[in-house]
């Protein structure tokens, strides 16, 4: 088939009128890979960093090590920058959290956030039906508030101010208990209050209740 200039020229304008909306599709493509970049960098800090005490995924770990996914990520980096500073007292953690940026911090902290908490379980039914009275209604003889006030019926916490709590090791949760009560964990004056009044049975009963909310 025999074109004319003129019909030629049509082509190629064709052709170049055509192009950029077929080069602007990657640029798009490449948009959810750029917005997932912060999310990569706080799940390779946390492999590097956490994961030997905490699982890469702050999953269900050994009891003496806090479970991590599903925490409130603002809980997470103030934690992180509490043991940096000395204002929560634990060498190992001084020691790891001294080797993030606060631009690690914030990502790994929202890396763990966006894991889905497995459900734990309580293991006693006598010290359950303790925790329970203790966590939604206190003592209030010796004016101790229920828990449920800050940390919620289920455990889920408040974003930015109190830590999930639903599910967290009965082990973990008794020793920062009684690091409360005696002074050694003085970063919540709220809790350091409230644990005083606490005895080592109630403080078990709490630990055991909370590990089974869901």
């Amino acid at each position: 088939m025999n074109l004319t200039l003129k019909s030629l020229l049509a082509l190629v304008v064709a052709v170049v009128a055509v192009t950029p909306a077929i080069s602007a599709e990657p640029a798009s493509a490449a948009a959810p890979a750029a917005a997932s970049a912060p999310m990569a960098k706080g799940q390779e800090t946390a492999t590097q960093v956490c994961g030997a005490c905490h699982a890469f995924d702050g999953t269900r770990g050994a009891p003496t090590f806090p479970i991590l996914q599903g925490q409130h990520p603002d809980y997470l980096y103030k934690q992180l920058t509490e043991f940096k500073s000395n204002k929560r007292d634990n060498p190992i953690m001084a020691g790891m959290a001294a080797m993030l940026s606060d631009e690690d911090a914030r990502t790994m902290a929202n890396f763990y956030a966006s894991k889905k908490a497995e459900p734990g379980a309580a293991r006693s039914a006598e010290m359950v039906a303790l925790g329970e009275k203790i966590y939604r209604g206190g003592i209030n003889d010796r004016k101790i508030p229920a828990c449920a006030g800050c940390h919620s019926p289920n455990g889920a916490g408040i974003p930015a101010q109190y830590p999930r709590l639903a599910g967290q090791h009965a082990e973990y949760t008794e020793a920062q208990l009684k690091a409360f009560r005696d002074g050694s964990r003085k970063n919540s004056i709220p809790m350091t209050g409230v644990a005083a009044k606490l005895n080592d049975r109630e403080i078990q009963a709490l630990a055991d209740y909370v590990a089974g909310l869901q």
